[in-house]
């Protein structure tokens, strides 16, 4: 097993090119699967996650071709079993789109329950995936198989019909899960109390783009009418919204001055109000280039340290509020402001396994179920840490980064799974990080 070995208290200075998105492209691959030819998905992160998907559709009798770095071609017409490779689902929660693809287009899928990080509430087996569960059975699938012992589960259906869906919270993975699954299903199917996170609007782009008529994604209600065949089509995958926060956080705690490029601002507004709020210096602004001919307008972000950065209060929400994902690494952030910040987790709960790590660094942090309340240090000091998820991972680099001397890392396994060529890009920054053995 690799760690992360490094030697922070330096600032970090330059450009960033953002890589895409992980949460847009572990729903986009397996789409591909409803197409009657082969798609083309450019801008595809190097990310672990990516490849165990990759694997999960060549097992399937899909192949994947990679035509060059970031573009892939993937054809899912010689899929010739229903049943995925058990080991390969249980390394990632995204396989649970898998589920509606493969019913969306064959009818049945065998499978097992979706690994990934254990983080706040996430509850295991059936009940962590049970609105895709009753989503899937609204729509007339049933669960005809299913192990406890090895978490193995079968979901077939004669033919999936429209329905109307509302889900009790506004969960991105059951909304995309539910689109997979209607796009083909007869009749409508609508879909309340919708995520309206941008890789749900990021898949059903694509869909449409196969000829799927779907309605309204980016609201939190959805139609979706369902088609009789899809054709292969071309996607891009969109720019990564927690990597970008994570390298605005980064140029914050470690007081240096990063230009992030390759993001949508409107993508990262909740993050740059709370920088902004706490005294960070945060500018936008726009670029006019031409790309192979074709005018574009390039977006990004500058973040810089212009004096003492104050504590806050956030509170996580579905998008567009505060992304669960970055409380943790704001956390890390929050750990060296002024006063006493108060972090507020409703969308996982409890998801604040971080804080025993960034303590052993010298941070001051309680928490009572779903609030954390960290009382700001004047710096934090390097220790030995452990990963216990991507995101928390993420945290302790950025705490690794600020903090006075060296701080080693383990199990980072986690942060492969997110994060394309960190230790390239912090390096390229300035930062002293390197990967070395266990």
């Amino acid at each position: 097993m690799d760690k992360y070995r490094i030697i922070g208290g330096t600032p970090l200075v330059g450009e960033v090119e953002i890589s895409p998105s992980k949460n847009a492209a572990v729903a986009i691959i397996p789409a591909c699967i409803l197409a009657d030819g082969p798609c083309i998905v450019d801008k595809i992160p190097d990310i672990t996650d990516v490849e165990v998907e990759f694997d999960i559709l060549r097992k399937l009798g899909a192949t994947v071709d990679k035509l060059d770095d970031d573009t892939v071609k993937i054809d899912c017409t010689g899929i010739n079993t229903v049943q995925c490779d058990i080991d390969l689902v249980r390394q990632m929660r995204a396989s649970y789109y898998f589920m509606g693809a493969m019913l969306g287009k064959y009818k049945k899928i065998s499978t097992a329950y979706p690994g990934g990080c254990p983080i706040g509430n996430r509850q295991e087996g059936l009940k962590g995936i049970n609105y895709h569960v009753e989503a899937f059975e609204a729509l007339g699938a049933k669960l005809t198989y299913h192990s406890y012992t090895t978490g193995e589960i079968t979901f077939e259906t004669p033919g999936l019909k429209g329905n109307e869906i509302i889900l009790a919270t506004p969960s991105v993975g059951a909304t995309i899960n539910i689109m997979l699954a209607a796009v083909k299903a007869e009749g409508t199917t609508v879909i309340k109390n919708a995520a309206r996170e941008p890789h749900v609007t990021a898949v059903a782009n694509f869909l449409i783009q196969m000829g799927a008529n779907i309605k309204n994604a980016g609201t939190d209600v959805i139609t979706i009418i369902g088609v009789n065949s899809l054709k292969g089509a071309n996607c891009e995958i969109i720019p990564d919204q927690i990597e970008a926060g994570t390298y605005m956080i980064m140029a914050a705690a470690t007081g240096g001055d990063i230009v992030v490029k390759n993001i949508v601002k409107e993508h990262m507004e909740s993050l740059t109000k709370t920088l902004k709020i706490m005294g960070v210096g945060v500018e936008e602004a726009i670029e006019n280039v031409v790309e192979n001919g074709i005018p574009t307008v390039k977006e990004y972000i500058r973040v810089y340290k212009k004096g003492n950065i104050k504590g806050t209060v956030i509170t996580t929400a579905p998008y567009p509020g505060f992304p669960t994902d970055l409380q943790s690494i704001l956390a890390t952030l929050l750990c060296i402001s002024e006063g006493v910040s108060n972090i507020v987790e409703v969308v996982t709960g409890a998801r604040f396994a971080y804080a025993r790590e960034l303590e052993k660094m010298g941070a001051k942090i309680t928490v009572s179920e779903i609030t954390a309340t960290i009382n700001g240090v004047r710096e934090l000091s390097g220790a030995n840490v452990v990963t216990t998820d991507l995101r928390a991972g993420a945290a302790l680099v950025v705490a690794g980064l600020c903090a006075n001397g060296e701080t080693l890392i383990s199990q980072i396994h986690y942060i492969d799974r997110g994060y394309e060529n960190l230790v390239g890009k912090i390096r390229k920054l300035g930062g002293n990080i390197e990967r070395i053995k266990e």
